[in-house]
């Protein structure tokens, strides 16, 4: 039988991406965009695995895994961030997480992640943290990208030209509403809406090789207060739209 897992993720365009890699497994996939939700499903169905955000819009990956915990269940969690802060990694480990991932990465990485926590600790379980340096760095330098990376998007997607496409359409109907939100939550000093905002959109640029509006996002995370820096994003998110 397949396994039944839980994948908690926020973001439209992450979330599209890894419920289908995890479907693939083969897995039968219940997928949750909030606390909330995440609870209620966990509450309805016994779950061979949880997959969780580390940031969610009603409270944070940690909080929801001990509230999980609370009932008893005993069930392997990963968490997933699009942090590549060396602090914010050991942080969910500390909170019980079995491994922690960077977003985006290729599908076979979630994948091959997920087949070891399956397996478990004592058979070839997810490995440390610090035995995945490749998944832990800084931010890619906002060098004159190129608007879209499509080798990037390719490896991400296992080669299929036609999912590429696909995510990318959704990624695009989302960006407007995703730009506003962060233009919003500067114009009015709000950073930790800023940030928040910021997180769900870095993870969707990787998944769909979205490169000069990812590397100006990773700027702005790192800035936000400058206003240059907002600039930046919103010419890059311009660029990226159709009809740019």
């Amino acid at each position: 039988m397949n396994p039944r897992i839980l994948l908690v993720e926020d973001d439209p365009t992450s979330r599209a991406f890894l419920q289908a890699a995890t479907e693939s497994l083969p897995a039968q996939v219940d997928a949750a965009a909030s606390m909330a939700e995440a609870l209620a499903l966990a509450g309805a169905h016994a779950h061979a695995l949880w997959l969780i955000d580390a940031n969610l819009p009603d409270g944070s990956g940690s909080e929801l895994l001990a509230r999980l915990r609370a009932g008893g269940a005993s069930t392997p969690a990963l968490a997933h961030t699009a942090s590549r802060e060396r602090a914010e990694h050991q942080a969910l480990l500390a909170a019980g997480f079995l491994a922690t991932l960077a977003k985006p990465l290729p599908a076979g990485e979630w994948l091959a992640a997920i087949r070891r926590a399956l397996a478990g600790p004592d058979r070839g379980g997810a490995e440390p943290l610090e035995s995945g340096a490749h998944r832990i760095g800084q931010p890619p330098a906002d060098y004159d990208l190129a608007v879209w990376d499509d080798a990037q998007a390719l490896s991400a997607l296992a080669g299929d030209a036609g999912n590429v496409a696909a995510m990318r359409r959704l990624f695009l109907a989302e960006l407007p509403g995703a730009r506003d939100s962060i233009v919003a939550a500067a114009a009015a000093g709000d950073l930790e809406a800023l940030r928040a905002a910021l997180h769900r959109l870095e993870a969707g640029c990787g998944f769909v090789g979205a490169a000069r509006l990812g590397a100006a996002v990773a700027r702005l995370r790192a800035s936000p207060g400058a206003g240059e820096v907002l600039q930046g994003f919103e010419s890059a998110a311009q660029d990226t739209l159709p009809g740019a």
